[in-house]
């Protein structure tokens, strides 16, 4: 994502030809001229993040959870562990924090790996601000 922004500034232009001046029909004098200079400059905008939760649930098994931690998001077990234990006394647990695409791919793989495993885990993303 980038954001194009238009700078003007008036400055004297005096090493540029003009028509001003002894060449000018007419003309004669100063052949310094002020003149509108026009810059373009891109400023690139950080993508905004969103973390992946994982909502508890009565019927998924805890090593089903810490399975998908450590597979999906790559969490070493102890922190997969915490994770799920965060989720099965808070009711919520944050996976990771990711860019939109990567976020919406993960939370796919969770509900897929659920689904095909018949689990009724929920995963879901929401911006973080």
């Amino acid at each position: 994502m980038s954001n194009t922004i238009m700078i003007q500034t008036r400055m004297k232009i005096s090493h540029l030809p003009t028509m001003t001046g002894t060449n000018a029909p007419g003309g004669g004098g100063d052949d310094d001229e002020t003149g509108l200079v026009t810059q373009t400059k891109v400023k690139t905008k950080k993508p905004s993040l969103y973390r992946v939760v994982i909502l508890n649930d009565d019927y998924t098994p805890m090593e089903f959870v810490v399975f998908i931690l450590e597979r999906i998001f790559n969490k070493g077990s102890e922190e997969a562990y915490k994770i799920m234990l965060h989720v099965h006394n808070h009711g919520v647990g944050v996976c990771g924090i990711f860019t939109y695409e990567v976020a919406e791919t993960k939370v796919a793989q969770v509900l897929d790996l659920a689904r095909r495993n018949e689990h009724p885990l929920q995963c879901d993303m929401e911006r973080e601000d």
